[in-house]
């Protein structure tokens, strides 16, 4: 698995958190290792479905992108 942590806008309290990793909990292939305010670090089976963790994201009303 190749971990990944992706930089999340919009979050601000412990409810945007809990979204967050319901959010990514859904997604199939993703592990959540945890989620802070901003931030979530995720390991993925190869290929990394990042492309759907940050559609679900962006879906849920939190822009994300992949930090480098």
């Amino acid at each position: 698995m190749a971990e990944y942590t992706l930089h999340i806008d919009g979050m601000h309290c412990g409810a945007c958190v809990r979204r967050v990793t319901q959010t990514l909990a859904a997604v199939e292939g993703v592990t959540i290792s945890e989620v802070h305010l901003g931030t979530a670090h995720i390991a993925a089976k190869e290929p990394a479905p990042v492309d759907l963790a940050l559609a679900a994201l962006d879906k849920a009303g939190f822009p994300a992108r992949l930090e480098s």
